[in-house]
């Protein structure tokens, strides 16, 4: 029994060593950690266009136009609008304009601005402030000078059209006629409705509802 005790012990002991022998012989995993990369924190700038800065000379050029044309309604009209004779004056909505007529070659001057670039090439409007002057065939006849405000440029486009007709009336009394059969001696009352209480614009109402 001693004899067997001690077998199994010596071969128990040999097995142990061989199967460290065998993990010692076997080469050990080499692990080689990187050293992390820099975060690197350059961007690329946003291109953006060049701007284009105008020269001073092209910037002043419309100030030296319109300090022209003050130099020259100022001389055209000693004394100021109302100093002068051929005047009349237009009104739509709530624009007012106060219009003079003096001989000329057909210029139109509103607020010291040409009628062309003061009401920014609208055909329409400038058609409106052209009409009594066609009617007649003043066109080329007599130069317009205007002073208007209040309202917006449609509205003081037709102010102005019925203060030409109105001192286009003291130049001729036979201008009445051509000028009433056109429409363009009455003026247009019409005017924006104020809104009520409890609606949402002037006659607008809120949705109803039954429940």
């Amino acid at each position: 029994m001693a004899m067997a005790i001690s077998v199994a012990a010596i071969t128990s002991s040999l097995s142990s060593l061989s199967f460290s022998s065998q993990i010692s012989q076997k080469p050990l995993l080499s692990v080689s950690v990187l050293p992390p990369k820099p975060l690197s924190l350059k961007f690329a700038a946003p291109k953006f266009p060049a701007l284009i800065v105008a020269s001073s000379s092209a910037v002043a050029e419309p100030d030296v136009e319109t300090a022209d044309l003050v130099k020259l309604v100022k001389s055209r009209l000693p004394g100021g609008f109302a100093a002068q004779n051929i005047i009349g004056t237009g009104r739509r909505k709530s624009a007012i304009a106060r219009v003079v007529l003096q001989e000329g070659s057909g210029k139109i001057i509103i607020n010291y601005r040409d009628a062309k670039e003061y009401l920014q090439g609208n055909p329409l409007w400038l058609q409106y402030v052209k009409t009594p002057l066609l009617t007649l065939g003043y066109e080329s006849s007599y130069d317009v000078f205007v002073k208007a405000h209040g309202g917006g440029l449609s509205g003081q486009a037709q102010a102005i059209s019925l203060g030409i007709a109105r001192a286009l009336l003291k130049v001729s009394v036979s201008h009445r006629l051509p000028l009433k059969q056109e429409g363009l001696l009455t003026r247009d009352s019409r005017v924006v409705e104020r809104k009520k209480a409890g609606l949402r614009k002037a006659r607008k109402r809120p949705q109803f509802s039954k429940r």
